[in-house]
């Protein structure tokens, strides 16, 4: 090859690259128009008073958002905390999550090496014989190399399409994050309210079976009837069928955690009792913004994944226009190896190929229209990811004050219940009431106990459930 050809064939490369990418076909991105309001409607206890005017950029810099809090700040259980930092590191869905990403992420590495001249090396052996004019060895060597002119922005189009949805298994696999994060913690608090449930049943049984056996003694002196020996029997079956059942889910929450974690916890990082510290969120500040919502990681992927399908689009509109490639190699041939690199030897081909599409039979406005329609899905499905999550927090943030005064209420009627089977107690010893009475009262004050810790439960899932819509989980301190 000569020096004013490459000069040439440089200078030709360089104005069509020059040019490549300058006609970009993709569309505009549509805006998502979820139809929700600015603000949710926020109880007082979770801040300041509606009257009140809040600045929400100022109360932004003072409060962090549920999203900058990082996980092991929320929980303030050490067991807990330990337990999650075990199952990001063992849970099989998180894994599965995570190499997705690493897929993703190669296959937008092979989409982006088509923006980028591929080089080849290549060496063969021609023997030919038999009724030839020239029988015998030819041998050659060359070095070639191909690309595609990307006028019409196709291979661009196609690049960003696959670097979008890079972006959203990141997303996903920090939703998945997220969402594991709150089943661990709730599958510990199930632990721990069953756990103080069988506490609870566990101790009224005994208690029922030291006053059942005290009333066996004085029906067989002939103190009390029949009918008060069946009523304290059936109190203390009772008891003794919750204490089997609640052992039976702590077995069961035991499991689930087990699978939550991908591996057998430890029995020291079991919880003993029901904590109500296991978690805390600072109060929310008035008229916090719905916009916090974009953060949250399922919102990102799904915003990423129209992206991806808008350049879907504009790779389907750039298919009606002119392909160029180019073609070329270098290389010597000889019919003798030891004469293969020698001067004379040397050849070289230069292959510019344009294809213009004519009839494809509707192939390509089907595409398009194909590309247009999944645009338009995940338009909708982005859409209704912001207006799923904003109920989310608009429930969660309805049930932090009424499971507040629901646990407020069930500890009001637990010290009721506690005073009325005292009295009722003395009553019955004294012989002033019947043995009914107060077999009333220890059901009432069962009933209550089991009540304050369902109310407790459900208060502290709230909790764990508002952090997780909020978008925080996803975050770590490291400590």
């Amino acid at each position: 090859m000569t020096k004013p050809v490459l000069t040439t064939l440089a200078l030709a490369l360089a104005a069509t690259l020059a040019a490549s990418g300058c006609a970009m076909l993709e569309p505009q991105l549509p805006t998502a128009s979820a139809s929700i309001p600015a603000d949710w409607p926020l109880p007082p206890t979770t801040g300041a008073s509606k009257n009140v005017t809040v600045d929400t950029t100022t109360a932004a810099t003072k409060e962090p958002s549920a999203a900058d809090i990082g996980w092991r700040d929320f929980f303030s259980d050490p067991k807990l905390t330990e337990l999650i930092a075990r199952a990001l590191d063992n849970n099989r869905d998180l894994r599965v999550a995570v190499l997705n990403v690493e897929r993703a992420r190669a296959l937008y590495n092979i989409q982006q090496a088509g923006s980028y001249p591929s080089v080849s090396a290549n060496a063969g052996l021609n023997r030919t014989g038999g009724n030839v004019i020239k029988p015998g060895d030819a041998f050659s060597a060359s070095l070639g190399t191909a690309f595609e002119l990307d006028l019409f922005g196709r291979v661009h189009n196609l690049s960003q399409a696959a670097l979008q949805q890079y972006f959203s298994q990141e997303e996903a696999r920090r939703s998945a994050q997220l969402s594991l994060i709150a089943e661990i913690a709730g599958a510990y608090l199930r632990l721990s309210a069953d756990m103080e449930a069988q506490r609870v049943a566990q101790a009224t049984l005994d208690n029922q079976q030291a006053g059942y056996d005290l009333i066996v003694k004085r029906h067989q002196l002939g103190a009390v009837s029949g009918l008060d020996l069946a009523q304290a029997q059936t109190t203390v079956e009772t008891a003794r069928a919750d204490v089997a059942r609640y052992a039976g889910l702590v077995a069961t929450d035991i499991n689930a955690l087990q699978l939550l974690v991908g591996a057998p916890p430890d029995a020291a990082l079991l919880p003993q009792g029901f904590d109500l510290a296991v978690s805390g969120l600072t109060p929310l500040p008035a008229q916090m913004p719905s916009e916090v919502l974009l953060r949250r990681p399922d919102v990102l992927q799904a915003e990423y994944l129209l992206r991806s399908a808008n350049a879907n689009i504009g790779a389907a509109r750039a298919a009606f226009f002119p392909s160029i490639s180019l073609t070329g190699s270098v290389g010597t041939a000889s019919n003798q190896l030891s004469g293969l690199f020698d001067s004379g030897t040397r050849f070289w081909t230069f292959i510019p190929q344009i294809t213009l599409p004519i009839f494809q039979g509707g192939r390509l406005r089907a595409n398009l229209d194909v590309a247009t329609t999944d645009r338009d899905i995940a338009l909708a499905r982005y859409e209704k990811t912001i207006q799923s999550g904003f109920r989310e927090v608009a429930d969660a943030l309805a049930l932090s004050r009424t499971l507040a005064d629901r646990r407020a209420a069930q500890q009001t009627l637990l010290d009721a219940a506690s005073r009325a089977h005292q009295l009722s107690k003395a009553r019955y010893e004294q012989g002033r009431d019947s043995y009914l009475s107060l077999l009333d009262a220890q059901r009432s004050l069962y009933a209550a106990q089991q009540g304050l810790v369902a109310a407790q439960l459900a208060e502290q899932a709230n909790r764990v459930t508002l952090y997780k819509v909020l978008g925080g989980g996803w975050v770590e301190r490291k400590k």
